[in-house]
């Protein structure tokens, strides 16, 4: 059983090998996120400081810095680029299959381990981050890691398992790697489902609150070593910065991530397919004959759930990954939901096959769609009024018509489970066949899509600020915030930021070359300034240099 165990783990850690280490450096790094990251990171190996985290050699209060940490890691090992800055998130997919196939081979059985892992390597959101260069999925298993951890010293309490009492160091370490990663959410998620776990016991305390005091003070020791060798070099304001920062994120909307209240239940829904699909009957039914622990395994992972998906939908602030989180429970309880189907104990239901196959049929019109009107944007130009996405546009995107298959192959995979899934309910191959076909769905978008993406998007200025490498000048941007001039311009340290030249410039007082670029309809703003040259316009960006003479 063991060795069967250990081949089962090294079989899946190589399909996330093999699916998530590919093409991570084919295309430009995005804002903001991926290129904010990356640049903390670049900015660490500039400056040789590994204690505090600078954004354009500023103190940057927004974001702890283990996450930085392992992009340095590969950064030193491949050089700065996009494939080191994705590369920590490949490795963390590898490790998150692995470890939810023995955490559900341990819980149930290994079909169960199986199809677990499997659900979130094939559902699109959870595959799709692998290949990011976001916090968020490192973020995510350590938070997973301390509750799973917790609720095993819980069970050993219960006597449902053996008394081992590192299981609620392990727990807090995890917690602890959590709040190091990306902040006090951490403590605020695993807090809230602990909470409401403890409402759900009827206020009942399920362990002591000595016990609590230790996980408290175990998940805080770790984070309190950095934030206390901070204070002591820098004082406490980086510190209380930090404190406010993160209060502001929850009470207040970033500038454009406002969104409406049901925003987070869509993007799970068609962001999770096809897993998301199962998941919802396992909300609604309990199995009689399922073993204490089973029992119990699921009721967390209900209330970790919606404890993810209403604190975010109270967030003022609207952005995809913020219910990344919800990934863990949600494939939890897909899978469990199909363990029950193949053990004969509910039925694949019609409802299931009709929201499989609208989805599924979505993403074949899109996928159809996107190639007819690449090949012909005349088309759609007319219907567009906003002037930068008009010029976006205008890129020199070119489409073959090959970009259709992906759709071709989820309508097909799609027609060949519904068929086999109907045919005999007992069988666990149609859905490995699903999942991993997913996971080739995924990745074949990626390879059609992203670049044409990346093309209308932002490859324009990111060329711009790649060929200012190596001059001695500052680069800034007006009406748009991005992190690509520093970046991609692998700018140095220099006496002022970028936003202080523009202010000195906009003054009359900088004395050294700068470079701006705006968006086509902010572009206004500049046109008329004296002392700018402007250099041109390209895919709804446009470029411009101080009149001072630029070695």
């Amino acid at each position: 059983m063991q060795r069967a165990r250990i081949k089962y783990t090294l079989l899946i850690a190589a399909l996330g090998a093999i699916f998530f280490i590919p093409f991570l450096g084919g295309v430009h790094l995005f804002d903001w996120d991926e290129i904010n990251f990356a640049e903390a990171a670049r900015e660490m190996i500039v400056l040789k400081d590994y204690l505090r985290v600078h954004i354009n050699f500023e103190p940057f209060w927004e974001k702890p810095p283990l996450f930085f940490w392992l992009q340095v890691v590969c950064m030193k090992i491949f050089g700065v680029g996009e494939f080191a800055a994705r590369l920590p998130n490949a490795i963390c997919g590898m490790l998150t299959l692995s470890i939810l196939f023995n955490i559900g081979a341990k819980l149930k059985n290994a079909r169960f381990g199986l199809l677990w892992a499997l659900a979130y390597f094939g559902s699109i959101l959870p595959h799709l981050y692998f290949k990011s260069g976001i916090i968020d999925p490192w973020f995510n298993v350590f938070i997973f890691l301390g509750l799973y951890f917790f609720i095993r010293f819980y069970w050993g309490k219960q006597g449902l398992e053996e008394k081992k009492s590192p299981f609620l160091i392990y727990a807090g370490v995890f917690l602890g790697l959590a709040v190091l990663t990306k902040g006090p959410a951490a403590m605020v998620i695993a807090g809230g489902a602990m909470g409401v776990y403890w409402i759900y016991k009827r206020f009942k305390f399920y362990i002591s609150p000595l016990n609590f005091l230790v996980l408290g003070v175990v998940a805080l020791a770790i984070p309190a070593i950095w934030f206390g060798i901070e204070t002591m070099r820098n004082g406490f304001w980086f510190t209380e910065t930090f404190i406010k920062y993160q209060y502001r994120l929850f009470s207040t909307p970033d500038a454009g991530h406002g969104g409406f209240p049901g925003y987070h239940f869509i993007i799970l829904l068609i962001g999770c397919f096809p897993i998301s699909i199962f998941c919802i009957r396992e909300f609604f039914s309990v199995s009689k004959d399922a073993d204490a622990k089973e029992k119990d395994m699921r009721v967390w992972m209900i209330i970790l759930f919606w404890v993810v998906l209403i604190l975010f939908t109270i967030v003022k602030s609207k952005i995809v990954h913020y219910s990344s989180m919800c990934y863990f429970p949600l494939t939890f309880l897909g899978a469990l939901s199909i363990e029950r189907i193949l053990e004969g104990k509910i039925k694949f239901a019609l409802w299931m096959k009709v929201l499989l196959g609208l989805i599924g049929g979505m993403f074949l019109v899109i996928f159809i769609a996107a190639p007819i009107f690449g090949q012909n944007i005349d088309l759609i130009k007319p219907y567009v009024s906003h002037p930068f996405t008009l010029a976006n546009l205008g890129a020199d995107v070119s489409w073959t018509g090959w970009e259709v298959l992906p759709g071709v192959l989820i309508a097909s995979v799609l027609i060949y489970f519904l068929i086999s899934a109907s045919k005999n309910q007992r069988n666990a191959k149609p859905y490995y066949v699903l999942f991993v076909s997913t996971g080739v769905f995924v990745m074949t978008s990626l390879v059609f899509y992203i670049k044409r993406i990346e093309g209308y998007s932002q490859r324009a200025a990111i060329e711009f600020f790649q060929n200012r490498e190596g001059e001695d000048c500052y680069i800034s941007t007006v009406g748009y915030k991005t992190y690509a001039n520093s970046f991609y311009s692998k700018q140095m340290p220099k006496e002022l930021t970028n936003e202080e030249a523009t202010n000195k410039f906009f003054a009359g007082e900088l004395n050294e070359p700068i470079y701006f670029v705006t968006k086509i309809h902010k572009a206004i703003y500049l046109d008329d300034r004296e002392g700018l040259v402007k250099l041109g316009e390209k895919n709804g960006f446009v470029f411009y240099r101080s009149s001072l003479p630029v070695e």
